[in-house]
């Protein structure tokens, strides 16, 4: 009996350590936004990727949205130095690599299909390993945050002209001042927290933010006109601790990089979804929106992108060079 009972154990136990011995590792993967998938690019993107490389492999997939983890470049930090092994971001990108902020030069993109072929084409390729080697980040995949556009609530804006002289919050980020300065506005840095209160006291005259967010933080609420200038693009970044991708089975990685582009295009599509029911949303509760006509984005253009190319430039220094290949990569991704 005691014999059988040994036995019994050794088998539990072998059993016990077999399983664990099968199991794949555990993918950590945090972001900033609501998990809500049906809302949330980042929460739809980070959704589908656990459950394509749960129901693909013997790996595991926690997500960490809303902060969980921290903020975007306590994410990246945390990502590189392998605590988290994942992480979707998109202005922190530029912060461990500088070539990214290429990507935010104002009315670079005409339209997301135009963004999309550059970013999943050769350019795309080449910026993703010029910052692995920089920053040790495997980008898998690009997403989408959206394109981001004025609002205010003084007057409507159609050309730059109508920008003169109104106060805009904008991020703490220099790129976003010398873009509001080339327009003719008054660019006031202001954290995120602050803004609603900015506006309701008449701190800041306007902002800018893509539709999506405007709407489900009723910023509509507390402004009158929005004008669909589209002037920055702003990408997301699918990242990847790269020595922990590394030590993985090319099985694994293959499927890993699989879920990583369905990810980034599940993002784009609710973050698409977003935007034209915000714009209908912000309309039929009494915004007043103006879409430019061409000619009113070429002077949007004109102003903005001298200003914002020259500033950059001056912080690239050598890394400069992506300004004209994002050039190239826009104008081959237009015809």
């Amino acid at each position: 009996m005691f014999r059988s009972i040994i036995a019994l154990g050794i088998v539990v136990i072998f059993a016990v350590f077999s399983a664990t011995a099968m199991a794949g590792p555990t993918i950590k993967l945090g972001h900033v936004d609501p998990a809500d998938w049906q809302s949330s690019k980042k929460g739809a993107a980070s959704v589908i990727f656990k459950n394509i490389v749960e129901g693909e492999s013997d790996m595991k997939v926690e997500l960490f949205p809303a902060k969980a983890l921290g903020d975007e470049n306590a994410l990246v930090q945390q990502v590189q130095e392998g605590t988290t092994q994942m992480t979707l971001v998109s202005g922190a990108m530029s912060t461990v690599c500088k070539a990214a902020d290429v990507l935010n030069i104002p009315y670079t993109f005409a339209s997301p299909t135009i963004a999309w072929d550059v970013l999943d084409g050769p350019f795309g390729q080449e910026l993703a390993e010029h910052c692995l080697k920089k920053t040790g980040l495997r980008t898998l995949a690009y997403g989408e945050t959206g394109f981001r556009n004025f609002t205010n609530n003084v007057r409507e804006i159609k050309t730059p002209a109508d920008m003169k002289g109104l106060k805009f919050r904008v991020q703490p980020i220099p790129l976003y001042v010398e873009m509001v300065k080339g327009l003719g506005g008054e660019p006031t840095p202001i954290a995120w927290s602050e803004l609603p209160n900015a506006l309701a006291t008449g701190v800041v005259d306007g902002q800018e933010n893509p539709v999506g967010v405007i709407y489900n933080n009723k910023l509509h609420k507390l402004q009158k006109y929005l004008v669909l200038d589209g002037h920055v693009y702003a990408a997301d970044f699918i990242l990847i601790n790269d020595e922990f991708f590394k030590s993985l089975p090319a099985k694994d990685q293959a499927v890993i990089q699989k879920a990583a582009r369905i990810a980034g295009v599940m993002g784009r599509a609710i973050q698409q979804f977003n935007t034209a029911e915000g714009v209908t949303k912000v309309a039929a509760e009494g915004m007043k929106v103006y879409s430019p006509t061409a000619a009113d984005m070429a002077q949007f253009q004109k102003l903005a992108q001298p200003a914002v190319k020259k500033w950059l430039a001056g912080e690239l220094g050598q890394d400069a060079v992506w300004i004209d290949k994002l050039d190239a990569a826009v104008k081959a991704a237009s015809k």
